[in-house]
Parts: C-alpha cells; structure tokens; sequence
C-alpha cells in the first residue's frame, strides 16, 4: 500500500464509507476475509488487484449491491447491514454513484436519459446538473442517441455522467478503462478525477490496471480476500 499522509486534510473526519471485519463466503471458500476499508470524504482510493482476488464482491459489498455474511458497512455513519432493503435501495440513489464495468445502459432510454436516472427514480431533478456533465464528458452531442449506437468510450462517459447526476457522497467504479483503449482510458480517468474534485465526491475505483495509480491519492491491494 502506497500512502502520502500530507494528501489527506481530512484524514482525522468521520469516513463516508466504512467496512469493517467484512467477510463473503460462497460455497464454503471466502471470497473477501475479514476486510476492513476507511474511506474519507474527498479521498481517491484505488483498490488493485489480481484475477480472482474478489474486487466485483467488494464493489457489490461496498455499494450495497450485496450484503456481506459478517462484518458492518457504514455509509456516512450509519450501519447499512442492519437496514432493510428499502433503505439500503434509498442510500444506494441518494449516496452511492456507480460505474459498473458493462456500462449497464438501458437500451431504450437516450444517453441523456440514462444520464437522468438516477434523479427520475427520486433524486433532487437538476438536469442543467446533468447537461453540463454531459457537456464536459464530451457526449452531449451524442444525448439523444441509443446506447446501440455509442462506442464504447461513449458508453463509459454516460456512466460517469449518470454516477455524478445526483452529486452522490460517494462513488464507485468496477474497472471503469477495463474496455477501452489506452488514449480513451486517459482521457475518462482524467474526467473521472476532474469531476470528483468539482463535486466533492469520495472516489473508490477497483482495477487491476496499474497504470491509473498516478491520480490516486491512495493505492490499496486486494488479495486473498483481504486488503494488505
């Protein structure tokens, strides 16, 4: 694990995200083992690691996606294992953006409708909010089309957008450059990161892809189900 104290002002606040001991077991092997995860508000974490070390287990973990068999998640001080699934739907819309690694565009909305979601299904509507990401993620002349008819780059941005659209506390990302080529993962991760800093946003992206770790200002790696 690479750290630089310096680079965490807020290191001493209460974390916006918070695992604690938590542990997956699937057919009696543990996929995540113990795992405890402090994220602070603002804070670029970047969790690496091998083929099969259990990074979509805690992305699912982390957002609320799937409880885990022990241990706690906290979102914003509050324990999420012990809340309905209701509730934990409610923090998943109000507090947690994701960027899933297949996009997860629905097919018969616009890209700017997909950009919408998030506040459609009970966010605060702002679509000047989401016409001004889509803007910046260079994807606004592509609002009204399919997601069909988008390259994979494309696909991505609209994600982000989607991610951000309710100015979530926290955001995650399952290898978001995992599809794309090395000139559009620049460019998305810079967007990613630029967009994180205007929205005051926590940042957890899980990749394998070394190559990402310059813009984080922490790196973790996940093996064994545990983070070292």
């Amino acid at each position: 694990m690479t750290e630089d104290p310096e680079s965490h002002p807020d290191q001493h606040t209460e974390p916006v995200l918070e695992a604690t001991a938590v542990s997956v077991r699937r057919g009696g092997q543990p996929i995540l083992d113990r795992l405890s995860l402090s994220v602070p508000q603002g804070a670029r974490i970047l969790v690496r690691g091998p083929s099969g070390a259990g990074k979509t287990t805690l992305f699912s973990v982390l957002g609320l996606l799937e409880p885990p068999d022990e241990g706690e998640i906290f979102i914003e001080g509050t324990d999420a294992s012990s809340l309905s699934e209701r509730h934990r739907a409610r923090i998943r819309r109000d507090t947690i953006g994701f960027v899933f690694q297949d996009f997860q565009l629905v097919a018969d909305l616009t890209a700017r409708e997909n950009a919408l979601l998030p506040q459609t299904h009970g966010g605060d509507r702002d679509e000047a909010w989401v016409d001004d990401l889509l803007d910046r993620l260079g994807v606004s002349h592509r609002a009204d089309r399919y997601p069909e008819t988008l390259s994979g780059g494309e696909k991505q941005r609209v994600a982000i957008a989607r991610a951000l659209a309710n100015r979530p506390s926290i955001v995650l990302a399952d290898e978001p450059t995992g599809q794309l080529d090395p000139e559009t993962t620049d460019r998305v991760t810079n967007l990613l990161v630029e967009l994180h800093d205007d929205a005051d946003t926590a940042l957890v992206t899980i990749s394998h892809d070394p190559s990402l770790e310059s813009v984080f200002d922490r790196t973790v790696t996940l093996r064994d189900g545990t983070i070292d």
